[in-house]
């Protein structure tokens, strides 16, 4: 067990957002969570992040092989980040090492070997000096991924990871995903079904509940009856959305 979420209420304000939230996230695990706009999601990435409070229940984390509690590598959807301030993508992949409690971190040999191995897994060795704001949108998530993996994380969450970037750079990312996974969890965030189904092993579908469903094969049907509107899809390498008569 990496995560384990016990009867989860959580809100803002007065405002209940997530209500008796169940889920346990364990090594080897590819989860799609889904749902609508205004759903949840992005409160239920936020608690287990450990940004927010729960309101009820409570989370337990598991610990990794040297006894510590497990590493969470994290990429937000949206950066904000001055693309003219003066720095490479080498040192973007080096700041996922930099701890919240110090301001000044030394790199030693290891950390930029470590990064050195990102970089290549990513496919951005000849750029890593490179400027940030001279990157494509699928060059910078590439960093911002790097940002995530560097720590070698027991679980990676991303959310709404290809946004923003060209259909060539979202097949990479799904091929790139796959193969960490074989040593990494995975919690992927989407509002849309049809990217993420051909890779994930199972699906959460969140509107204001959760509805855990251990398989990537989900119909209209188990949509319906989960009350979460997203749209129908059909499975194959490359995932495409299949409209009702409009």
């Amino acid at each position: 067990m990496l995560v384990k979420l016990e009867n989860i209420s959580c809100g803002y304000n007065t405002e209940k957002a997530i209500e008796g939230v169940n889920l346990e996230i364990r090594r080897g695990d590819f989860i799609g969570m889904i749902g609508p706009n205004g759903g949840g999601k992005s409160t239920l990435i936020k608690l287990i992040m450990g940004l927010i409070e729960p309101w009820t229940g409570q989370i337990i984390y598991g610990k990794n092989e040297s006894g510590e509690r497990i590493k969470i590598g994290y990429l937000p959807q949206y950066h904000e980040f001055d693309n003219k301030y003066p720095i490479s993508i080498n040192e973007v992949i080096l700041s996922g090492l930099i701890s919240k409690s110090s301001l000044v971190t030394r790199f030693s040999p290891k950390d930029r070997k470590r990064a050195a191995e990102v970089l290549n897994l990513l496919g951005l060795s000849n750029i890593g000096n490179k400027s940030i704001g001279d990157l494509s949108g699928g060059q910078m998530q590439r960093a911002f991924l790097g940002r995530a993996l560097i720590s070698n994380p027991d679980l990676l969450v991303l959310d709404e990871p290809v946004t923003y970037v060209d259909s060539k750079f979202e097949i990479e990312l799904y091929e790139l995903l796959e193969d960490l996974n074989k040593d990494t969890a995975i919690l992927l965030v989407s509002h849309d079904l049809g990217q993420i189904t051909s890779s994930v092993k199972t699906i959460a579908c969140v509107n204001n509940h959760l509805h855990y469903h251990p398989t990537n094969k989900i119909t209209e049907k188990i949509l319906a009856t989960y009350n979460c509107p997203v749209e129908l899809i059909t499975h194959g390498r490359v995932p495409h959305r299949v409209l009702k008569d409009h």
